[in-house]
C-alpha cells in the first residue's frame, strides 16, 4: 500500500488532533446520582445513617492532586459492633468510588487515611458498612483551587 504526502499528512494531523482531545472528550465525570447509586448497592437500597462516622477532609484543598482524607468509625470491633468496610466516594471524579478499605475484629479499630485527587469543588462522601448489616454515612463538600484530574 503506497501513501502519498497528503494521506501522510492527514494521518499525521488526526493523530495529533486525538493526542490532544482524544482522552479528554471520553473522561465522564460521575455525580450526585451516581454516587447515591454506587452507594446504594452498598447498602441494598436501605438509606444509610448518619453519626457513628467521622470524615476528615480540607474545608479547601490548595491543589487537587493530592487531598488527604481520614476516616473512622466509633466502633468496639467486636460481636455485632465490626466495620467491615469504609467506601469512599467522590461526585465529580470520573469514577464515583475512590477507594474501600476493610476491616476485621484484628484490625482493632476502624480507621484509615489516604490522598486523593479531585478534578474540582464536590462532595466526598464516606460510606461506612457494618457487620450488623446497618451502614453510616459522611459527607464534605471540599473546594478545590488548583485541579487534580485535569480541572
Amino acid at each position: 500500500m503506497n501513501i502519498n504526502r497528503r494521506q501522510a499528512l492527514t494521518l499525521s494531523a488526526g493523530a495529533a488532533l486525538f493526542a490532544v482531545t482524544g482522552m479528554s472528550a471520553g473522561s465522564a465525570r460521575a455525580d450526585a446520582a451516581a454516587v447515591d447509586k454506587a452507594m446504594m448497592e452498598i447498602t441494598g437500597g436501605a438509606t444509610p445513617e448518619e453519626g457513628k462516622l467521622t470524615l476528615n477532609a480540607p474545608e479547601i484543598a490548595e491543589n487537587g492532586n493530592t487531598v488527604p482524607i481520614g476516616v473512622s468509625v466509633d466502633s468496639a470491633m467486636e460481636g455485632d459492633d465490626i466495620v467491615e468496610s469504609i467506601t469512599i466516594f467522590a461526585e465529580g471524579n470520573p469514577e464515583p468510588s475512590v477507594i474501600t478499605f476493610n476491616f476485621t475484629p484484628m484490625s482493632g479499630e476502624a480507621t484509615a487515611s489516604t490522598r486523593m485527587r479531585l478534578a474540582k469543588t464536590q462532595n466526598v462522601v464516606a460510606l461506612a458498612k457494618m457487620k450488623d448489616g446497618k451502614t453510616y454515612m459522611a459527607k464534605s463538600e471540599v473546594k478545590v483551587t488548583i485541579g487534580g484530574c485535569g480541572g
